[in-house]
């Protein structure tokens, strides 16, 4: 996709939008931890499962989710019901946050959310389509959850996958307007929270944060397929760094007869924070692969069918030798710690 000179001031109002949101949801985080009250609302207090050392609040979405929703109630109307449903499942979600849910529980919300704009926002395809989508949606709820583990990382993905959304939906012009607004008040409410959860973070996204960004990711994601914006491959390209990592940890844990949804330290980004990169490193070295997915899932937009599939090809080699030579620190790393009767590497 090329973007001529000319055709620069329709990026001004999405730009302009992603500024205020970013600032509205860094203002409403510096006010939780000024006052305190970001203690008070959920505070994540480490485990042997976890990566980090000392208890810090779970409440960055309390910023994002209002910078979002008054972006799209104000500025992007045809997206209401998209937005009625974040608001559902960041209430459920901040519940699971202070006292805890079932996952029966969770997973039921997550179903009814997606159901809804499935059934509401019809696409003119066969059922078992639907029925597929469905099943990606909701996953892609979850693996956004199970990937918001290192400082840094979700918020990173958010502001560069929905900036991917933004730009591709800007050039669409008319059609895409509201859409482009939407993800460009998502991607700057995302940098305003990664200003304090960048390594080391003062704040964590939370489950109230980590589920409503993987709901908007799929739901922005099918509206701008069913409008014709783009293909349906373009949403899991600009996210593909989490659905991968996210995707192939799954496999495992299944294959393995585990239980998925558990606490466990098994993703790739946490084997590369443990394995001596550590949360910064490990963070940058994931922006510079998120960037150029997107970037080459932008550019492939404006090109023909075979450059699409050459770029998801190559794409996906991309993605496939990044696993392994993590998969290969990893070893390595293990081996180190066999070695001077660390049995810490195993957990």
């Amino acid at each position: 996709m090329v973007v001529t000179t000319s055709e620069s001031s329709m990026f001004v109002l999405p730009l302009t939008v992603a500024i205020a949101a970013a600032l509205g949801c860094s203002a409403i985080l510096a006010m939780l931890l000024k006052t305190g009250l970001a203690w008070r609302l959920a505070t994540d207090i480490p485990n042997e499962r976890s990566l980090h050392e000392r208890p810090t609040p779970r409440v960055g979405g309390w910023g994002v989710v209002p910078a979002v929703l008054i972006a799209v109630f104000a500025l992007a109307p045809s997206l209401w019901l998209i937005a009625a449903c974040t608001i559902f499942l960041a209430a459920v979600s901040q519940i699971d946050d202070r006292r805890g849910l079932s996952a029966r529980v969770r997973f039921a919300a997550h179903f009814a959310a997606v159901g809804l704009l499935l059934a509401v926002y019809h696409a003119s395809v066969a059922w078992w389509i639907l029925v597929a989508l469905s099943v990606l949606l909701t996953w892609l709820v979850n693996l956004y959850n199970f990937m918001d583990g290192a400082d840094g990382l979700a918020g990173g993905m958010a502001a560069f996958g929905f900036s991917g959304y933004a730009i591709a939906a800007s050039a669409a012009h008319g059609p895409g307007s509201d859409l482009a607004l939407a993800c460009a008040a998502t991607a700057g409410a995302a940098a305003g929270f990664l200003a304090y959860n960048f390594h080391p973070a003062r704040i964590f996204l939370g489950d109230a944060g980590s589920i409503p960004l993987g709901f908007l990711a799929g739901a922005f994601g099918f509206w701008g397929w069913r409008s014709g914006l783009w293909p349906i491959w373009f949403p899991a390209m600009c996210f593909s760094p989490f659905i991968a990592d996210a995707s192939v940890t799954l496999c495992r844990r299944l294959i393995r007869g585990e239980k998925f949804w558990r606490a466990h330290r098994e993703h790739y980004y946490q084997r590369m924070v443990r394995s001596g990169l550590g949360h910064a490193r490990t963070a940058l070295y994931s922006y510079i692969l998120m960037c150029v997915g997107i970037m080459l899932a932008v550019f492939a937009l404006g090109h023909s069918a075979a450059v699409q599939w050459g770029a998801i090809i190559a794409w996906a080699v991309v993605l496939v030798a990044a696993g392994a030579a993590i998969d290969l620190r990893w070893r390595r790393f293990q081996a180190a710690g066999r070695a001077n009767g660390d049995v810490n590497v195993q957990i």
